[in-house]
């Protein structure tokens, strides 16, 4: 699998990686044999970048993560986890705390990549965090930690204003960025009236900047399936980010892109979404969440495939234009 470079870190990453967080499922509520399968599966595809967070299932993520990769004897991959911080107290200390517990589960002394997983905002509004406090707080609070030699290299989940993420991007390491069909705001300039939140061509500008970004919502929360139905072991009820209204609006809009299917671009909707976020080469890699084995490998093959020809990108524009001007 095609590899890129994490931004200043040096580390070369798949274009694919493996999020072990609770919309997908798999790595929180799936069955330990499936999921030690699906690590062993992943690395076998050459994926290297297992992503988690002490919010995914209060825990269990990143405990059956550290399980799997001590049983897989883990070698050449990297790890990520985050924290989210609660309250108005000693952040230092939280941050601390918090790294602590996340290494005690995942059975290691440090990880690769340590992130903020709070949003990033000045109006003080689901738990975010506003960039004087990440400025003045979580980074101090950060290097601390890479001098203590448990975190390599430090990122954030850019979601909130996107002022206010513009604001911080400099000084991290690395970005988790919404980034899909149904809302490509972080990686091209959208018509005027677009239903869904300006990211403002954020990946070119960390590029710029040599900061890695790393795709989050590559299937909208699953609605790039095409259908609202939702796996057991997945969230049954997710709400959109950066996108329409509602899980039932993304659908709607997901299935217009058929006309990428029907005209012989990519064999389905998934391997559309995934093709399309990897044919932007300023994107260093993209998660993708799993419920199952058979999931990750059309996930997996689906990268194999490379990124989406000139004339699909152009098809997918132009549906992409449709939209504007629709109530979100």
């Amino acid at each position: 699998m095609e590899t890129r470079l994490l931004g200043k870190t040096g580390l070369e990453v798949s274009v694919l990686s493996f999020g072990c967080g609770a919309v997908g499922g798999l790595m929180v509520k799936g069955a330990a044999a499936d999921q030690e399968r699906a690590v062993a599966r992943a690395m076998e595809f050459g994926i290297n970048y297992f992503d988690t967070a002490p919010l995914y299932g209060n825990g269990e993520s990143e405990r059956n993560l550290g399980r799997v990769l001590k049983a897989l004897k883990r070698s050449k991959v990297y790890v990520g986890t985050k924290v989210q911080l609660e309250g108005t107290g000693d952040i230092g200390k939280f941050i601390a705390d918090s790294m602590e517990t996340s290494l005690r589960r995942l059975g290691q002394e440090s990880v690769d990549l340590y992130q903020l997983h709070n949003p990033i905002s000045d109006t003080y509004r689901d738990g975010a965090i506003d960039p004087k406090t990440v400025r003045e707080q979580v980074l101090p609070a950060f290097e601390r930690l890479r001098e203590q030699g448990k975190a390599r290299f430090f990122g954030f989940t850019a979601l909130g204003d996107t002022q206010a993420i513009h604001s911080v991007l400099d000084h991290f390491d690395s970005a988790q960025v919404s980034y899909n069909l149904l809302n490509p705001s972080a990686g091209t300039t959208l018509p005027s009236g677009y239903p869904a939140q300006n990211y403002g061509n954020l990946i070119a500008r960390a590029h710029a900047s040599r900061v890695g970004t790393i795709g989050i919502r590559v299937l909208a929360g699953g609605a790039l399936s095409g259908v609202e139905t939702r796996h057991p072991l997945g969230m049954q009820s997710v709400d959109p980010i950066g996108s329409a209204s509602s899980y039932a609006g993304d659908v709607a809009r997901a299935v217009r892109f058929g006309e990428i299917i029907k005209r012989g671009f990519a064999q389905s909707l998934v391997e559309a979404s995934i093709r399309y976020v990897l044919s932007n080469q300023n994107l260093t890699t993209t998660l993708v969440g799993l419920s199952t084995l058979d999931q990750l490998e059309h996930a997996g093959q689906s990268a194999r495939k490379g990124p989406l020809s000139g004339e699909a990108l152009k098809l997918i524009s132009t549906i992409q234009q449709g939209f504007a001007g629709e109530a979100r």
